[in-house]
């Protein structure tokens, strides 16, 4: 997990920003080192700079990955096994690395759980594959009931604030989660979100994980209900396929309902795979672009936020 899909990077890549914050330009100072050549001896010098660039601008850093080695030994032995002792030591580190990343953030999400009881807060964890209709779900329940419900929203991408600006469009308070290559959402970075968003007691916090069905299972947010999102378009396997995010959430939407006379999806295998992996998982069948079923999500919203 932490070598493949960028779990165990750094944060310096995490850019948490409200729409409407100055992203053009700031300032650093650095320093760099030269070397010359005169007359043939060398010496070298620092210089410092400052220079401006763009607030999403690539940086190279260069940084020490935990795991990211493999210990290579120049002996000779008889017999074969020192290369497999190698691999289960090598193998045995990293499952090390990735249970302690783990158990760090099941302790952080503890704590925000916590800060959302004591305020009131509740929190819904909207997890599934990129192109689903998370955003416009949000887009869709924000302008439906932010005149009886406060509203809060924690944006994850990869990249871009398109998500973000979508949502602020609709009046409500949104942060946007900027991962780098990290492929989730962990419970330090809604830490430190909630922290910039402030949301309000008794308000709603809605939260938009990264489009991905493995990872964002694994991390919990300290949310207080997670919802997984499929559509008619992804087949429907996809529970079967990617069971543990199926396992863990506590709402199945199924969108794209109006699409169904178009694609090759059957919806009474999608309900029954999922319930075979969940069989408490309760599911829904809507259309947000026309609002099929909208009323049973708003319904399960009322019915959640009273518990």
């Amino acid at each position: 997990m932490c070598e493949t899909c960028g779990c165990g990077k750094p944060d310096n890549e995490v850019r948490i920003v409200k729409p409407g914050e100055e992203e053009s330009q700031h300032r650093h100072s650095y320093r760099h080192a030269h070397t010359h050549s005169h007359g043939g001896e060398e010496h070298s010098h620092e210089h410092e700079h400052e220079h401006e660039h763009d607030y999403f601008h690539t940086h190279d850093h260069e940084y020490l990955e935990i795991d990211s080695h493999s210990h290579n030994h120049d002996h000779i032995h008889d017999g074969s096994d020192h290369l497999n002792e190698n691999h289960d030591h090598d193998h045995d580190r990293r499952i090390a690395v990735e249970q302690d990343v783990i158990s760090k953030n099941n302790l952080l999400a503890e704590r925000n759980r916590g800060y959302f009881e004591a305020k009131g807060i509740k929190t819904i964890n909207l997890v599934s594959s990129p192109g689903s209709g998370k955003t416009s779900l949000l887009e869709k329940t924000i302008r439906d009931l932010k005149k009886e419900k406060s509203i809060y929203v924690i944006e994850g991408d990869q990249q871009t604030m398109n998500d973000a600006d979508r949502i602020n469009a609709t009046g409500a308070p949104v942060v946007q989660v900027n991962t780098g290559e990290g492929c989730h959402l962990d419970a330090d970075m809604i830490n430190r979100a909630v922290k910039k968003l402030e949301p309000a007691d008794n308000s709603l916090l809605m939260i938009e994980n990264v489009g991905n069905l493995v990872c964002p299972a694994l991390f919990d947010l300290g949310e207080s209900f997670r919802v997984v999102i499929m559509s008619v378009t992804e087949g429907e396997d996809k529970p079967v396929k990617y069971p543990y995010i199926f396992r863990t959430s506590d709402l199945c939407i199924i969108n794209k309902t109006d699409l169904l006379p178009y694609v090759d999806f059957n919806m009474e295998k999608a309900k029954a795979f999922a319930r075979q992996i969940n069989p408490e998982l309760k599911i829904l069948e809507i259309s947000v672009k026309t609002g099929e079923g909208i009323d049973l999500w708003y319904e399960w919203i009322n019915q959640n936020l009273e518990r």
